[in-house]
């Protein structure tokens, strides 16, 4: 019955493909996909919420099994390992990296198994209290239910691309019940280059997904925060402080996330770098129980001045006997945070940064705020600086400013905090900027040699593969062939290039048939004249692994539209500059 109403659906869909223009199919699409991101959002939430609440509260918390709870990471983490290795064979990418790469150069295309992977995975790891977050895997999930409706129905790489956007988009939307924070994510952080007609569908899947969100999850579910206070403009000097703080920390948590996720990987034991990362997990879980999971209880506790559920499990409660040291004890929480969410990703778990960046503002404010107040300044609305600052943290982390300000915003339900969710976000987003040009993504992917621009023509140029397009059908001629082999050679050849090689292929010369014309009507000169003496020098060589702007480059600088490839000197090829032309001419017009 159930694949009866699948086929059902399958049929429907079909028909209202035949029956709608392009425009209005991807409209219906759009809902199809948000609604779809926003059901993966909300069964995400609440299989992490039964982890927690049934295993975590419901039996080791009920029943006094106070620190018992530590070893949950490990068993999380370690299952998350052994379900990628043997159900997915290793092939699970983690963050928006894989999104961007696979817009790049996948053509948008997605693998099937990324819409549930890493609802399985994130899920396990973040609900046994990996210190990760759950909106990155969400993203993951949407982007691979847009990318695969597209394909399945066939749609462009226009339209795919725009579709799996969508689906990040109604992913965002429905984690946080938060329409317009989905549509700038996907503006900010997945697509390189929009045009105005791309956000009507944008619109569609994030309200559809955060319709989804609001109706199914309580509310207690959701990040959401009720003001207390407004915006006093007298603070302005304070908001712009705390914006040069977030964006020094937005810089710590990039560097040291990095370094910390790299020294795991080198760790060439799955086993070890499991052992090791659960461990150092419980540890510290031990001591800043606040870094368990999400920590989203954590930033609603901040936020409410409940510094006491901060704490209340650590072993160090003895030793916060004022409010200095418990000022002390939420700078060093938010500096590790960082470290907590490299080691929950870096030994093998699923997850993201969304929620530690939070994390992280959360617990700057609130140590800002709460220093002003320790100092001698009256009237510092504490639980306003502590929301403020979530935005300042994930704007520099993800290079994102309109997404941190209208999330926060949408997330307060309202506007009230606007001016210092500029102010902070701004300030936070120019000084990341400074030093990381990038964002830890995306220089990621250029690391790898992955060029990903904002710029249409260097985006449309970085998914050209040259390797793709060497052409190897070009006769090779032997350095000491004599003339008359070259004539005998040139007679069976349709080309007017010849590369000349040593025995061992290794690229010496090459012979144009337009500069040896009157030699080969010369037949005096067939026996005397080698291929060493009538070759020419390749005024320019391409190598494999040059990316495609230095080839261009270099097919500027000779004048040639066909240059030689070489790889360790050894022949391979010839590149077409026509070639790549009609190849870009291709990908440009998919985009329009």
């Amino acid at each position: 019955m159930n694949f009866k109403r699948i086929n059902y659906i399958e049929s429907l869909i079909n028909w209202i493909n035949e029956k709608t223009n392009e425009k209005q199919f991807l409209i219906f699409a759009s809902i199809l996909v948000g609604i779809s991101s926003g059901i993966a959002a909300v069964i995400l939430k609440l299989f992490v919420f039964g982890i927690r609440h049934y295993l975590v509260d419901g039996f080791f918390l009920k029943y006094d099994f106070k620190y018992l709870y530590l070893i949950l990471p490990v068993i999380g983490i370690g299952t998350t390992v052994l379900i990628v290795k043997y159900f997915f064979k290793n092939q699970l990418n983690r963050g928006n990296t894989v999104i961007l790469f696979a817009i790049a150069k996948r053509s948008s295309f997605l693998p099937f198994h990324q819409m549930y992977s890493h609802i399985i995975t994130s899920g396990l790891t973040v609900g046994f209290g990996g210190s990760a977050g759950l909106e990155s895997p969400i993203v993951s999930t949407g982007s691979a239910i847009g990318s695969n409706f597209a394909r399945t129905y066939k749609l462009t790489y226009k339209e795919r691309t725009l579709l799996l956007a969508a689906g990040a988009a109604g992913g965002i939307a429905g984690a946080f019940n938060a329409p317009i924070a989905g549509v700038l994510f996907a503006l900010e952080v997945i697509l390189v280059d929009i045009s105005i007609s791309a956000f009507i569908p944008l619109l569609i899947a994030a309200a559809s997904g955060a319709l989804l969100s609001k109706i199914i999850l309580h509310e207690s579910s959701l990040l959401f925060f009720k003001l207390k206070q407004p915006f006093d403009y007298n603070n302005v000097p304070f908001y712009i402080l705390l914006g040069l703080l977030a964006g020094i920390t937005s810089l710590y948590y990039v560097n040291f996330f990095d370094k910390i996720e790299s020294k795991f990987h080198k760790i060439k034991s799955g086993f070890t770098k499991w052992l090791v990362g659960g461990i150092s997990l419980a540890f510290l879980f031990a001591l800043f129980p606040s870094l368990f999971g999400e920590g989203y209880e954590s930033i609603k506790a901040l936020s409410e001045f409940r510094t006491n559920d901060l704490f209340k499990d650590s072993l160090l409660l003895s030793f916060i006997t004022s409010k200095w040291i418990l000022l002390i004890f939420i700078i060093v929480t938010l500096l590790l945070k960082t470290f907590a969410a490299a080691i929950t990703l870096g030994s093998g778990g699923n997850g993201g940064n969304f929620a530690p960046s939070l994390f992280v503002g959360a617990n700057l404010g609130f140590a800002f705020s709460f220093f002003l107040t320790l100092i001698g300044f009256n009237n510092i609305p504490i639980s306003n600086f502590t929301i403020v600052a979530m935005a300042g943290i994930l704007s520099g982390v993800f290079h994102a400013p309109l997404t941190a300000i209208f999330l926060i915003a949408e997330i307060t339900g309202g506007y009230e905090l606007i001016i210092p969710l500029m102010i902070v976000a701004s300030i936070s987003y120019i000084i990341v900027k400074r030093f990381h040009p990038e964002s830890l993504d995306v220089r990621r992917l250029k690391d790898k040699g992955t060029i990903v621009s904002e710029n249409k023509d260097t985006s449309i140029l970085s998914k050209i593969d040259t390797k793709e397009m060497i052409e190897t059908d070009f006769a090779t001629i032997h350095f000491k062939a004599t003339l008359r082999d070259i004539v005998e050679t040139i007679k069976h050849s349709k080309r007017n290039t010849f590369p000349v090689v040593k025995k061992n292929n290794k690229l010496l010369g090459i012979i144009y048939l337009d500069n040896i014309r009157e030699e080969m009507f010369n037949p005096e000169l067939y026996d005397k004249v080698t291929a060493k003496e009538v070759m020419r020098k390749p005024s320019m060589v391409i190598d494999t692994n040059e990316d495609i702007f230095t080839i261009m480059r270099k097919f500027e600088e000779s004048g040639q539209w066909n240059l030689p490839v070489v790889e360790n000197e050894i022949y391979i090829g010839f590149l077409s500059k026509s070639s790549i032309l009609d190849k870009y001419r291709h990908e440009l017009l998919e985009t329009i």
